[in-house]
């Protein structure tokens, strides 16, 4: 392949897409999808294990001596009701840990990265001149969660499996099809999401003297968390505190006997982010006891995320190879991004660099200047909207592309 032109592509694949669109599923319950994943890696000759962290799946082909590359995709869907009004739109549903039936969208894009890994790793099983050494292939569940990598990891990825030189993947993302995106050192932020339990005192609306108002007591702390990143937190820090949550009673006459918020954490930095949560911790108790509140408030962990870091001269040496092929003009660093990942877990655990970038998945004709300063990157359907899915082509292509050529820089044929 010469590095300015795309691998042959199975036209088939994007016919897997659509499958994988319209049937996905929730974090841990990948079921249907594992399958399809292993039916095919072992077609194209891979050495297959299933079950791996509950519902991963990790295919191996090894191609003479040489180091070992660790490709990751992600599964899992999220609990979104499409609406782009493709013809291939989920329409499944699933029931979730409360026992509530929740639509499921692939609003991510993660059956995107599924199938590019699959016609990459198709791809590489046909053509095993142009590389040496070991392919890891790590199909992971529920990223969504926070818990999927760690779930591999803690089920003996390491210990059953080679230990990669490196981790690589990529996730779509809504820039300009034909661009491809990544940024060295702390490149995803680190995210805490907290469930915060606010005791008071129910009584009648017409009592409020009998009460201990949770309600107010709420507001209270909402006003004051937002005084954490503003005046707790260097102004030279990036960091983000959202509450995304707050549910009290059920009647305009009733007092409630407490309430409950949910937050969310973004930072770059342990020392920040410890900081963060100590203060989080400090105003929640605080409101509580000014309140006079009977019991103390309860702060629980919801999911967390590391910080992603991007090894600086891994990052290097695949962006070198994609400029190769796409132009330089069409690599971007698109600074540090406020989303988060657990795909630096996988690295981490082995011990090797990452080397992770984004894929331009959007129409490029919804933009004017294509860069990281295109004001429709503001309005564009992003990652997590009922409204988003990739173009097809050619971000198919592409991603497939993508993966074969990273690989075969990191797997260079002897």
């Amino acid at each position: 392949m010469s590095p300015h032109e795309n691998v042959p592509v199975d036209p088939q694949l994007a016919e897997l897409y659509k499958d994988l669109h319209r049937h996905p599923e929730l974090g841990f319950a990948e079921h249907r999808t594992a399958g399809i994943v292993a039916e095919r890696l072992r077609a194209a000759g891979f050495d297959v294990t299933t079950g791996v962290g509950r519902t991963g799946v990790v295919g191996v082909l090894r191609n003479d001596e040489g180091p070992t590359a660790l490709l990751r995709a992600d599964m899992d869907a999220l609990p979104v009701e499409e609406d782009t009004g493709l013809d291939y739109a989920s329409t499944a549903t699933a029931t979730d840990d409360s026992g509530t039936t929740v639509p499921v969208d692939h609003a991510c894009g993660h059956d995107m990265h599924t199938t590019c890994l699959l016609g990459a790793a198709d791809v590489l099983a046909r053509d095993q001149a142009s590389w040496a050494g070991t392919l890891l292939v790590v199909f992971q569940p529920a990223e969504e969660l926070g818990e999927g990598a760690q779930a591999m990891v803690d089920d003996g990825l390491y210990d059953r499996f080679p230990v990669p030189d490196v981790v690589l993947g990529q996730h779509v993302a809504p820039l300009p099809a034909g661009k491809i995106a990544g940024h060295a050192g702390a490149s995803y932020a680190g995210s805490d999401s907290l469930r915060v339990r606010l005791v008071g005192r129910g009584a009648h609306g017409s009592m409020p003297q009998a009460s201990i108002d949770p309600i107010v007591m709420a507001a209270g702390t909402v006003l004051r968390l937002q005084t954490v990143i503003s005046r707790e937190i260097p102004s030279t820090a990036t960091a983000v505190l959202t509450v995304g949550a707050v549910h009290a009673g059920d009647a305009a006459n009733v007092i409630p006997g407490e309430a409950e918020l949910r937050l969310n954490i973004r930072s770059y930095d342990e020392a920040v982010r410890r900081r963060i949560l100590e203060s989080v911790d400090r105003i929640v108790r605080g409101e509580a006891a000014t309140a006079g509140a009977p019991d103390e408030p309860t702060i629980t962990e919801i999911e967390r995320f590391p910080v992603v870091v991007n090894d600086q001269a891994a990052l290097a040496r695949t962006l070198d190879t994609f400029a190769a092929w796409l132009g330089p003009e069409n690599v971007l660093d698109p600074g540090a991004g406020a989303g988060s990942e657990d795909v630096g877990i996988l690295a981490t655990a082995a011990g090797a660099p990452l080397s992770y970038w984004l894929l331009g998945g959007t129409d490029p004709a919804l933009f004017t200047t294509g860069d990281m300063n295109d004001p429709a990157l503001l309005t564009v359907p992003s990652n997590h909207s009922p409204h988003y899915a990739p173009v097809l082509d050619p971000t198919l292509a592409n991603g497939v592309t993508a993966l074969v050529a990273a690989t075969r820089t990191w797997l260079p044929a002897a």
